[in-house]
């Protein structure tokens, strides 16, 4: 998110100076980001201040929540919200009923990759010369390449191969299924995914950088035809295991940068790569295993991807609502509040909340498949909490769930 970004989303008709001073405070509080004032506005000093979180909570929050939670449009449904400071849980229903959680499945893998390597850890690409006409890109999960990236790569091999005949890509460092159970191969070609290989042009997108347009079947492939029309070489193709001297190499985005870019549109390459970093030949079980050690309760779970794709996905509210805790208590996780879309504003919360008081404050991941609906992140409370939630809904129509939920995050805000 870029500096102003967040006051550019807010500063619109209807929009209190009170809300906007409240919520540099709270990013810059626990979000570690930095946000420029409002140009023109100057709000009053007393609003600037952060209520103390001992301040009680809206007595009628409970009462307020258990009518919302009731409604019929959220189907089967499941909650939980925590003070997020102390991990008293406050209200909670069906919590640790395991659920098709979506793309909410994608705070788990980016829990357990920031835990294990840390938000400054990045993919290292190597290029192998392998004879004297010969080069090969090492495959290691970088699937954040950029066309300019690739020139940069050519321009390196160039100074020491002037002459390059085939270019080759190495694909054995992922080593289990491209399009995995679950998932439906007609979501190559609608943008969803694409066959899971450990190196790729922008998620093997196809024809732009973003958005769920067609993917590439051949994601790795392509990145080696694309350097072999940078150097003029003739040919490209597959290769596995390769040895060589490195004679290039280019670096990621760090892994805080990479989930960003992830939870922004909800990318489920960039998940599964992310995870594939904790262990290429599982990574489901590499998640759930970091995570476990970190103590938060991974009872009930049942993991078929990383993204969130696949209906055979099972995760409780309890998991998400903790995992957000967690994010607010230590230093390590706190990166992950960095990434999470604003209500209202980014990623795919920018046309959620309207007219609703938790416009502007919520942070929280989605999560959406058919008759599935998911939401997980964290609120300031009006009297000063920070309050973790996680919300599932099963077996309704997602717009009414997705309504219902804003509605409940928003009563959080109220409280």
């Amino acid at each position: 998110m870029k500096k102003a970004q967040w006051w550019t989303a807010l500063l619109g008709a209807g929009v209190v100076v009170a809300m906007t001073a409240g919520a540099g405070v709270w990013l810059t509080q626990y979000n570690a980001l930095e946000v420029d004032p409002p140009a023109h506005i100057e709000a009053p000093q007393a609003l600037v201040n952060p209520v103390s979180s001992d301040a009680p909570l809206d007595p009628a929050l409970s009462a307020n929540l258990s009518k919302l939670v009731d409604a019929p449009a959220l189907g089967n449904f499941g909650i939980q919200v925590a003070d997020a400071n102390t991990g008293e849980v406050i209200f909670e229903r069906a919590s640790t009923q395991a659920m098709i959680p979506a793309s909410s499945t994608k705070m788990l893998s980016a829990a357990a990759a920031l835990l294990k390597l840390g938000a400054n850890d990045v993919i290292r690409t190597k290029v192998l010369q392998i004879s004297e006409d010969t080069v090969v890109i090492q495959g290691s999960g970088d699937v954040w390449l950029t066309q300019d990236r690739i020139k940069d790569l050519a321009a390196q091999i160039q100074k020491s191969m002037p002459q390059v005949s085939n270019v080759l890509v190495d694909v054995s460092a992922w080593p289990g299924e491209k399009i995995l159970p679950g998932w439906d191969p007609q979501d190559v070609d609608g943008g969803f995914v694409a066959p899971l290989e450990p190196l790729m042009i922008n998620q093997g997108r196809l024809g732009a950088a973003t958005g769920d347009v067609p993917r590439s079947h051949t994601p790795a492939l392509d990145v080696a035809q694309a350097l072999a029309q940078q150097l003029g070489a003739p040919a490209f193709g597959y290769t596995q295991q390769a040895q060589g001297e490195e004679i290039a190499s280019t670096q990621s985005p760090t892994l805080e940068r990479r989930i960003e870019l992830m939870m922004e549109d909800s990318d489920n390459v960039m998940a599964e790569a992310i995870a594939r970093e904790l262990d290429a030949d599982d990574p489901t079980g590499a998640t759930l295993a970091t995570l476990q050690e970190a103590g938060l309760d991974t009872s009930g779970i049942t993991l078929a991807d990383n993204c969130g794709l696949s209906l055979n996905n099972r995760i409780t509210p309890v998991l998400l609502s903790q995992i957000s805790t967690k994010a607010v208590q230590e230093e390590q996780l706190r990166p992950l509040l960095a990434t999470l879309p604003i209500a209202g504003a980014s990623g795919t919360l920018s046309d959620r909340f309207a007219g609703m008081d938790g416009r502007g404050w919520v942070r929280a991941k989605t999560g959406t498949l058919t008759k599935v609906a998911a939401l997980a992140g964290v609120v300031p409370s009006s009297s000063g909490h920070m309050l973790s939630f996680a919300m599932i809904s099963n077996g309704a129509d997602v717009d009414g769930a997705r309504k219902g939920m804003d509605q409940v995050a928003s009563a959080l805000r109220d409280a």
